[in-house]
């Protein structure tokens, strides 16, 4: 059996940061990254390298209860045997007792859409090289059996040296799931990005509905806004039906061309990736992809999945039992968080858009800032559940996607300074923006920077405290 060994202080400056730290195997897991309905994503480091990387834990019971084993088996398979520069690395497969924990590359650029934040609108230029990048990591996962099916904007990331990741194909539909009409027959993604075959629910074309996703995205990247924006679900479905939408004047004839082309709402008419290829606006400047060859095995993907009781492959999570402190966050994990914190100007103003997480500094005391968050959320109508300097928030009322639930954790960034962050885990954004806006107002004492701040002055803000 693969021990995890304790923690052993290994994080940041402060002696003793990484204390309470859970080590896996040979990773020391940090801050939740996200998480969903399967699956949680941490931040972790290898020990034996100094390599960071994500961790995707997903729930065994979770797995087994909705049978999706033999989904998952075939799944990481297939992500882990796909190597190419513009698709997140999978680099190796553990499993406890109770968890599989899926190794994949991290990277630190933060989303592509944060540009669009920030920048506004790119030039034709740059959105052609993203889109070319795009369009490269998918045609390369079709040709390997593999559809994403939930492209949008959270899915892309870029790299340190601004290469673009196409991550979580946690959606995505394997050779297996086409049933004998060649087609699949999920209906999943984000309204705004998908085909209307998908929400015709009669079956589509996996490669056909991820296409329809790129043209939207393209069309973001250069206008600043979606093609399709409705508050109302039916209107914005009548409109993705019939492919209503114009492109702005500063698009390009042969720009609009290509768009209207892939926003062609009969898939059998629509434009397919290979004549993409052959395009005079998209090979302007293009450059073919540079791959590693390389041997990969699936030993470890076949060792968990075929584990007896007593099986050598298992890991246990190891925590070092000390009187319950907050995380304490190094600075890499912080210059990593501060990567995508300016997701307000347009991204919120102009596309209607709210950031899922939120966070905020404070100079008091962790129990303080954990009862003064549990006091202004209660007369809101939250239950609230602590474990330690973690909170879990969940709305009584049903809002427009359901029950809003918020995760609130606490991290320690130097002596006498905090940082919470508050990442929305269930229900709808604009509820969660509304929840954030009226919880401040109650945290006024408590509060140093507002989330806002912390964008331009966090970095200085720590290093003078």
């Amino acid at each position: 059996m693969v021990m995890a060994s304790k923690s052993s202080g290994a994080g940041g400056s402060g002696g003793g940061s990484s204390s309470g730290r859970t080590r896996v195997g040979r990773y020391e897991l940090g801050r939740t990254l996200g998480e969903g309905t399967f699956a949680k994503v941490k931040f972790a480091r290898n020990v034996e390298t100094g390599e960071n990387v994500a961790i995707k834990i997903l729930d065994k019971e979770k797995v087994l209860k909705h049978k999706m084993i033999g989904q998952i088996k075939r799944e990481i398979s297939t992500m882990k045997l796909i190597r190419h520069p513009n698709v997140i690395r999978m680099y190796e497969v553990m499993a406890s007792k109770t968890k599989i924990y899926i190794v994949m590359e991290f990277v630190t650029g933060g989303e592509l859409f944060d540009k669009i934040a920030t920048k506004g609108r790119l030039k034709e230029d740059e959105a052609r090289k993203y889109f070319q990048q795009l369009i490269n990591a998918v045609d390369y996962c079709h040709s390997r059996g593999v559809y994403h099916r939930d492209l949008k904007p959270e899915n892309l990331l870029l790299d340190a040296n601004e290469v673009l990741k196409v991550s979580d194909f946690g959606l995505s539909a394997l050779p297996q799931q086409v049933r004998e009409d060649g087609l699949l027959h999920t209906t999943c993604g984000t309204p705004n990005y998908v085909a209307p075959e998908v929400i015709n629910n009669k079956g589509y074309d996996g490669a056909k509905a991820d296409l329809w996703s790129c043209g939207v995205i393209l069309f973001v990247l250069m206008a600043g806004f979606l093609p399709f924006e409705e508050s109302n679900l039916m209107a914005l479905y009548k409109k993705i039906f019939k492919a209503d939408f114009s492109c702005p004047a500063w698009f390009s004839s042969s720009a609009k061309k290509l768009i209207k082309r892939i926003l062609d709402p009969n898939p059998s008419t629509r434009i397919t990736i290979a004549e993409i290829l052959e395009n005079e606006w998209f090979k302007k400047g293009y450059r073919s992809p540079v791959f590693e060859h390389e041997d990969v095995t699936l030993d470890d993907i076949n060792a968990i999945f075929n584990e007896s009781a007593e099986s050598p492959n298992l890991v246990v999570e190891r925590r070092e039992e000390r009187p319950p402190t907050p995380l304490t966050m190094n600075a890499f994990e912080l210059i990593s968080k501060s990567q995508g914190l300016n997701l307000n100007s347009l991204f919120e103003k102009q596309m209607g858009l709210v950031k899922r997480e939120t966070r905020f500094t404070s100079k008091c005391p962790a129990n303080e800032i954990i009862s003064k968050i549990e006091q202004a959320a209660a007369p809101m109508g939250f239950d609230v559940k602590k474990n330690n300097y973690k909170m879990k928030l969940h709305g009584e009322k049903s809002g427009r996607k359901g029950h809003l639930s918020i995760a609130t954790e606490i991290f320690e960034v130097a002596p006498s300074l905090h940082m919470v962050e508050l990442r929305k885990t269930g229900g709808d954004t604009l509820e969660f923006h509304k929840f954030y806006k009226n919880l401040s107002t109650g945290l006024k004492d408590v509060v140093w920077k507002t989330g806002d701040e912390v964008e331009a002055s966090n970095v200085s803000g720590i290093s003078s405290s």
